[in-house]
């Protein structure tokens, strides 16, 4: 390891540490007033914004990435707008530091308050999304913790300008200037490094593949949040809706086929088969998409083109124009299937049964389960969280889109009048 990386990134986590400390006791007028600035510098400096993330896109188109891919790091006038308005939604919402979750008095006259309080310092380790940069920093500075932020490769223009734009802002404010820090250089060195500073950095939250997520958790001494791979599924159930079922089947998976919350699997009763499928099918293929179906669903399609689905098609996240097609029987045979190959992240039953579907919801083992409804709402800017710092599919200690709450731990302030046994 180089001295020089090791050295640097050892400086961030003392900043954002000191950082940290310092934003614990600021107010909720400063952190929203900080909010505020970052929102009204990225909407002054779209031109800078879209010049440096077409560096990005040219980049990734010369690389070779899917269009699937290449979209996840386009930052549009629109997108641009949404992390603006994102943050200004945050300034919306009640600051949750200081909160009380619980107040009890105990015989002895000692009363106790179970109190939100922040973190400290979250490292975000993330792949692609530039609006990440926006997003996460937006969610520290309200939860009153420091953000070391580390993006991938792919984004390395678009998320230097947008930090760049962060520290601008905060310049003006009253927050620690280094409240919000991206490590400067995607040298897998400097990751390495980071994920051994526990003395100062309390908690890792990385967003990427498969491949990311695996590497963070194996290798960090700092506890680690988990936004796993989202192997997304969506059940047709008899008796379904045909036109809910048309519309948002095709739109879950063709909508936008590269983020997490899209789906990757249709499983299909097969009373469906003949009646609904067809048409999807359809509309999947004219979309451009490439179909991994079972036998029974292959037959129903006809003559579209279909390639075999394998429990390695079903297990996996395309990210893509891609999806697995599984015929079933049931309700419970359904709930089987997706507690094998779904990844804990989002599920959906369309079904106009009330029983069928306070079961799924019940026994489908994720993190978001929904009734005649989009996987593609689990989202934090959706859940009315503001945006999300991640979808967690662990269980400890947050679990689905990651807002305010999420950045929080608590602590007990007791208070007494001079016990002492």
């Amino acid at each position: 390891m180089s001295d020089d990386i090791y050295s640097d990134i050892r400086h961030i986590a003392e900043k954002a540490r000191n950082a940290s400390r310092a934003l614990s006791a600021t107010s909720t007028e400063q952190k929203n007033d900080a909010l505020l600035k970052i929102s009204r510098e990225l909407e002054s400096n779209r031109k800078i914004l879209t010049e440096e993330n077409e560096k990005d896109l040219q980049a990734a188109k010369e690389n070779g990435l899917s269009e699937a891919m290449i979209d996840r790091l386009r930052l549009t006038h629109e997108r641009i707008d949404s992390m603006a308005k994102g943050l200004r939604q945050l300034i919306e919402l009640p600051d949750p530091v200081g909160k009380t979750i619980e107040e009890k008095k105990r015989p002895n006259g000692l009363t106790i308050h179970k109190v939100r309080t922040p973190i400290g310092v979250v490292g975000i380790i993330y792949e692609s999304r530039p609006n990440v940069t926006i997003d996460c920093a937006g969610l520290c500075l309200k939860s009153g913790n420091a953000a070391i932020l580390r993006g991938g490769k792919e984004a390395v223009h678009s998320n230097r300008a947008l930090s760049s734009i962060i520290s601008t802002a905060l310049k003006t404010t009253e927050l620690p200037e280094y409240a919000v820090q991206l490590i400067p250089t995607t040298n897998r060195e400097a990751l390495n490094h980071l994920l051994t500073l526990d003395e100062y950095v309390h908690c890792i939250i990385p967003r990427g593949g498969e491949g990311l997520i695996r590497f963070v958790a194996e290798n960090s001494r700092i506890p680690v949040i988990k936004h796993y791979k989202g192997v997304c599924n969506l059940y047709l159930d008899e008796g379904c809706d045909p036109k809910m079922a048309q519309e948002i089947a095709v739109s879950a998976k063709c909508g936008r086929p590269g983020v997490c919350n899209a789906i990757e699997n249709l499983i299909v009763h097969q009373s469906n088969l003949s009646t609904l499928l067809p048409e999807i099918g359809k509309e999947l293929v004219a979309k451009g998409c490439t179909i991994f179906a079972d036998d029974l669903a292959t037959r129903a399609l006809g003559d579209m083109p279909v390639e075999k689905a394998t429990d390695s098609e079903y297990a996996e996240e395309f990210l893509d124009l891609r999806i697995s097609i599984k015929t079933v029987g049931s309700v419970e045979e359904a709930i089987g299937f997706i507690n094998q190959f779904g990844s804990g992240h989002s599920e959906s039953i369309l079904t106009s049964s009330k029983d069928r579907a306070e079961k799924f919801q019940r026994e489908v083992d994720a993190s978001s389960v929904y009734w005649n409804a989009s996987t593609r709402f689990t989202d934090g800017f959706e859940f009315g969280l503001g945006a999300e710092i991640g979808i967690s599919t662990d269980r400890l200690h947050a679990r689905g889109p990651m807002g305010l709450e999420e950045l929080c731990t608590f602590k007990f302030i007791i208070q007494g009048d001079g016990q002492w046994k």
